[in-house]
């Protein structure tokens, strides 16, 4: 069996905590391309222009394995190409990540509200992984899951790449407790504890998920701690991590969650740049055994949701 080759390390460092873009030039039998500026101003020239594209030759923004690119080198299949991509403009998020563990392999990061995890849309630079490689100077840290943007709470990163399968598996084998706090609604008229189970679909491009017929692929413990007239803190206890679960669920229970811009109305989208009501849904505890070296984990947040005060703690 053949062996793949070795994919070479990029010769660009990270830009703002983002690494830089990478390009296999493909096999090319109808010798379209006598030069790799022949290759990029096709392949790039419709999003930026071509002149975008020669511009960023001339000032060798193109680099290969042997350095930067003037464009007048001989196409060769299978030659890799990285560039840094222009980012528009960020409206930074004005909320701190707190660092509630870290060694050798993992850090735990409470990620504030608005905060996307990951690059995504337009959310690029402030995102969380960005944001904690540039701050801890760990340049190969990379999520094993994520936290919605809105949500805030802790995260588990993971600082070295061949260590990312073994903590991914973690949450894909479904081998994390996971507890999150709520506020919303009270309705006396709610039986909890519930275990909730139903089948939900999120499509790429639409903002809400849904609920429809068929087995079940998402489950969720939804518990009362506590009541304070017309509002109540909700724990809620996740078997299973799809998109907007937890959000999904309690809004099927009739108590959607405060401040949800999307359950049970799709409200028109903030400004950029708007960081208040921040929706109450907090990732609180992440309790799992290492697969690494078998050490029992048990990380608690120290953020606290606003809508539900407490004078020991900051709120968010």
């Amino acid at each position: 069996m053949r062996r793949r080759s070795r994919t070479p390390d990029a010769p660009l460092a990270q830009r703002d905590g983002i690494d830089p873009v990478r390009v296999r030039l493909p096999a090319d039998p109808e010798g379209a391309w006598a030069t790799v500026g022949d290759h990029l101003r096709g392949r790039f020239g419709g999003a930026i222009g071509v002149e975008r594209v020669a511009a960023m030759l001339r000032d060798g923004r193109f680099v290969g394995a042997e350095g930067a690119l003037s464009g007048r080198e001989a196409y060769r299949a299978g030659t890799f190409v990285w560039f840094h991509r222009d980012f528009a403009p960020e409206v930074p998020v004005p909320f701190g990540i707190g660092i509630v563990y870290r060694d050798e392999r993992i850090v735990i990061a409470d990620k504030p509200h608005f905060l996307a995890t990951t690059p995504r849309g337009r959310h690029i630079t402030e995102t969380a992984v960005a944001r904690l490689r540039r701050d801890l100077a760990l340049p190969a840290l990379q999520p094993a899951h994520r936290l919605d943007r809105l949500t805030a709470g802790l995260a588990l990163f993971v600082v070295r790449p061949e260590d990312r399968g073994a903590y991914q598996n973690l949450f894909s084998g479904r081998r994390v407790r996971k507890e999150y706090e709520a506020i919303a609604p009270y309705d006396p008229g709610v039986a909890l504890p519930v275990t909730v189970r139903s089948r939900i679909v999120k499509e790429r491009g639409v903002v809400a998920a849904r609920e429809e017929a068929g087995e079940p692929n998402a489950e969720s413990r939804i518990e009362l701690a506590e009541r304070r007239g017309a509002l109540g803190r909700y724990r809620l206890l996740p078997s299973t991590g799809r998109t907007h679960q937890l959000r999904v669920h309690m809004n099927r229970l009739g108590l959607p969650i405060l401040n949800d811009p999307v359950y049970p109305v799709v409200l028109p989208e903030a400004e950029e740049g708007h960081f208040e009501d921040p929706l109450q849904l907090l990732a609180r505890v992440l309790e799992f055994t290492d697969p690494v070296d078998g050490r029992a984990h048990r990380f608690e947040s120290r953020l606290r949701l606003g809508a539900w005060p407490d004078t020991q703690a900051s709120d968010q």
